[in-house]
């Protein structure tokens, strides 16, 4: 029997109208609802112009306990941004291309009744938010929040170049033209950075990645020792000075992150720390650029930046995960 304490208890459904089937949709959370005996769900569709987090803040208003996101990365970070800090907490309904944030979680992907079933009878799990304070080529500030990675270098150019048509048809497979045209983009960037105050340091690098968590698409493991509630950032520079250092990148991330270290008594094969790779952690990183370049957050292109501060807020956001 449902909890009578809970009647009067309402939840939200912020979706996307281009990633869900929003009758079959609608048909779950009227059953799950019911049987968790919650108040009538309340239900606001995304825009083009409002990715999540006008959505969220209307849902808030109303006296939402429980915000449903349902679409892809963008609509659950648009959405967190606006959770996080709240007596609120964030229900997750994976409809992406990516799904990082479920797939750090290890929900389901692929199974709606399981999704809502979780967001109305789950658990709540405190995890971190990180935050991006940037500097843009106009001289403007904007202070966004990510949930799993931010990056500048090879990847922000990658999904910058990536067409969001072509995504929309075949998925990650999208990225792979996008990757090939962004490899071929030789320049490493100039930086000056800074981790958790300590003395500023320059580096030359590809790519710079700053994980809250440590799981990309297609289940590559980049960051291993990554949590999502340690309170600090795993900071990885990729910085590779020949076709050989690449293949060291691949070989650490594709097959020793990838495959040794989630099988039993793989780690006795993994090899020592590289050159190509250099990993950090910390709960601050400040990065000065020596030109603009791409960011992305959670998967998704944010522009070109000249500075940024990254900072971590330990246990800010609750996701509902199972119960059990």
């Amino acid at each position: 029997m449902p909890d009578p304490s809970t009647r009067t208890r309402l939840a939200a459904v912020v979706y996307n109208p281009v990633k869900v089937d929003l009758e079959a949709l609608r048909r779950v959370v009227a059953a799950e609802e019911t049987a968790a005996g919650w108040a009538e769900t309340r239900w606001i569709e995304t825009s083009e112009e409002d990715p999540g987090g006008g959505a969220a803040r209307e849902a808030l208003d109303a006296g939402a306990r429980l915000v449903i996101a349902a679409g892809g990365d963008g609509t659950v970070r648009a959405v967190a941004e606006v959770v996080a800090g709240t007596d609120a907490s964030l229900g997750l309904l994976p409809a992406g291309t990516g799904n990082l944030l479920a797939r750090n979680l290890d929900l389901t992907l692929d199974d709606m009744e399981h999704a809502i079933r979780t967001a109305f009878r789950g658990r709540d799990r405190a995890i971190d938010t990180g935050w991006i304070e940037a500097r843009r080529e106009d001289g403007s500030v904007s202070n966004q929040l990510f949930l799993v990675m931010a990056g500048i270098g090879l990847d922000a150019k990658m999904l910058a170049g990536t067409d969001e048509g072509l995504k929309a048809k075949v998925g990650w497979l999208a990225y792979v033209g996008a990757l090939a045209r962004a490899l071929r983009d030789s320049n490493r960037i100039a930086m000056r950075y800074s981790v958790d105050g300590h003395r500023t340091r320059q580096v030359h690098a590809h790519t710079v990645i700053i994980g809250n968590c440590g799981t990309l698409t297609a289940d590559i493991l980049l960051l291993p020792d990554a949590v999502i509630d340690d309170g600090v950032f795993d900071i990885v520079f990729f910085r590779p000075s020949s076709v050989i250092g690449w293949l060291q990148v691949f070989r650490k991330v594709l097959w020793e992150n990838g495959v040794l270290r989630r099988i039993r008594g793989g780690d006795r094969f993994l090899t020592g720390d590289i050159d190509a790779l250099h990993y950090l952690r910390g709960g601050h990183l400040t990065v000065k650029l020596s030109a603009p370049e791409e960011i992305e957050l959670d998967g998704d292109p944010m522009g070109r930046v000249t500075a940024f501060r990254a900072r971590v807020e330990r246990g800010a956001l609750r996701v509902r995960v199972p119960a059990e």
